[in-house]
Parts: structure tokens; sequence; C-alpha cells
């Protein structure tokens, strides 16, 4: 089964369908939302209640467009939209960090590059906690989901010049929490 054939199902009431999409789904779903929240419990819910909203609402999903930026955009804005009414600063948990900065830890040469690593790691979750709700979500837009200014924009319903300045602004900070003021 794939994609589109699991939303034709479930568009004719089959919940084998939605079951696919979960199990395909699932793990970025939630790893998207804990990246917003922070609260492992908090990201099970709003990935549970997206679901619930598409399977409600999947009548109205256009099939000619992929399913799974659909899926991520929804649970992030279903996530920031649970930060924003908790209105409370979230920090990262050691799996997230991992997920985030493999990359980094996979160029790691040395002990004191590991280290450094995870210095840097601690540094930048700390700073990412620190961030508005508004200012952590662009920030995963734009580098987790690896959406454009543009997509952001339309996702959002926020003008391309607001969401430039909402990254340039949390860039701006994260460099100030981290001690990199200035440098690019």
């Amino acid at each position: 089964m794939d994609d589109s054939l699991a939303i034709q199902k479930l568009k004719k009431g089959d919940i084998s369908g939605l079951e696919y999409l979960i199990t395909r789904y699932q793990d970025r779903a939630l790893r998207t939302a804990v990246l917003i929240l922070h609260d492992d419990a908090l990201a099970e819910d709003v990935v549970q209640d997206t679901y619930l909203r598409i399977y409600h609402r999947i009548r109205y999903f256009d099939e000619n467009q992929p399913f799974e930026p659909y899926l991520m955009r929804s649970v992030a804005n279903a996530a920031l939209n649970a930060a924003e009414k908790a209105s409370r600063h979230i920090t990262l948990d050691e799996e997230t960090e991992q997920v985030i900065l493999e990359r980094y830890l996979q160029k790691a040469l040395t002990t004191e590059d590991l280290i450094e690593y995870a210095q840097l790691k601690r540094e930048i979750f700390s700073a990412l906690g620190k961030l508005k709700p508004r200012e952590r979500m662009v920030i995963i837009d734009r580098y987790y989901l690896e959406m454009s200014e543009k997509e952001m924009a339309t996702e959002h319903s926020i003008p391309t010049g607001t969401i430039k300045w909402l990254l340039n602004t949390a860039r701006h900070k994260l460099r100030k929490f981290i001690g990199v003021e200035g440098e690019e």
C-alpha cells in the first residue's frame, strides 16, 4: 500500500488507510511535536488529535498533493498552538537533541571533539528553549521540516516578509544565547 491508496481507502471509510498512514508517519510526527513542545505526553496528544482531525476532514484532502508535508505541517501547527496555549518555555530532551544534531556528532573525530559537540548540543537546545513558540516554530519549519520561506508563509498565512523577520530574529537570539553573536 502507498499513501495514495491509503487515502483512497480512508475516503471510502476503510480505517485500514488511517492505520497505514499512522504506522508510516507516527515516529516523524511525534518527533516534530516533541521538538516544539518538549512534553512527550502533550506531543502524543497533539499527534493523536491531528490524526483524528485528518480522519474527519480527509474528504477535503487533495489527492494530487503529497500527504507527508501536509501531515507534518498539521502536526507542527497543532503543536505550536498547544505551546502558545500553555505559554511555557520548552527545552529539549536527549533523544530529540540526538535527532537534530546527529550530523554534527558523526563528524567528531576525537574525544575532545565529542566533548565540544556535547557542550554545543546543550547550548543550542538551551537556546531553543528560550525562544518564543513562534520563533521556535519558524526555526523548526526551516531547518527540521526543510520548508522554504514561501511555504512557511503560505502554511501560516503570514507574509513572507514577516517569516523572514521571524527567522532573522530567532537566529539572532540563538547566536546571542549560545555566545556567537556576530558570527554567521
